[in-house]
């Protein structure tokens, strides 16, 4: 690896790290700099406009959130069971794919924004179904919100122990 990609690397890793404490808006090219031992303008070489950062961190986890849409699931179930282990997975960067980015609607709608939307939509349909009740839309909303809040406030614990408590959890969703 060269010295640059080890300073992309370097990056990144600083920036999922913060992002995932801090929020996306909350963390500025500035502080991403510090983490790495950086200039601001050493970070901004490697990611300007600071969306690229969010893009490249979204990248891997958008693959697999494609692969999860488009498998056929046999059951709500077994779809809850991917979309946990999915959450659990990404969890370093669920809070700026989840929280950040999609949950106001009211914010402009840059590319970013409309691609998580839409996979949060998705994930929506796919747990609802097409013609849902008030009672199973609250429930998948519901399941969302513990997986939102489950994989960001959660951190400091192994990935097995989340995976675990978050599937007790959502059964009753």
């Amino acid at each position: 690896m060269n010295t640059a990609d080890d300073t992309r690397t370097r990056i990144l890793a600083a920036a999922r790290e913060l992002f995932a404490e801090r929020g996306y808006a909350a963390t500025s090219l500035a502080d991403i700099a510090a983490a790495v031992g950086l200039t601001k303008t050493a970070v901004a070489y490697h990611f300007h406009p600071k969306d690229r950062l969010a893009s490249e961190l979204l990248s891997p986890a958008a693959g697999d959130m494609l692969v999860l849409l488009g498998t056929d699931h046999a059951t709500r179930a077994d779809f809850v069971e991917a979309l946990v282990a999915f959450a659990v997975r990404y969890r370093s960067v669920i809070r700026l794919f989840m929280e950040d980015l999609a949950a106001d609607d009211s914010v402009p709608q840059d590319a970013e924004r409309v691609t998580i939307r839409t996979f949060r939509d998705e994930i929506f349909a796919k747990l609802a179904g097409d013609d849902p009740g008030p009672e199973l839309r609250l429930r998948s909303w519901a399941l969302l919100g513990a997986l939102q809040w489950g994989a960001v406030k959660t951190m400091d614990l192994p990935e097995e122990q989340v995976r675990t408590v978050l599937l007790e959890a959502v059964r009753g969703c």
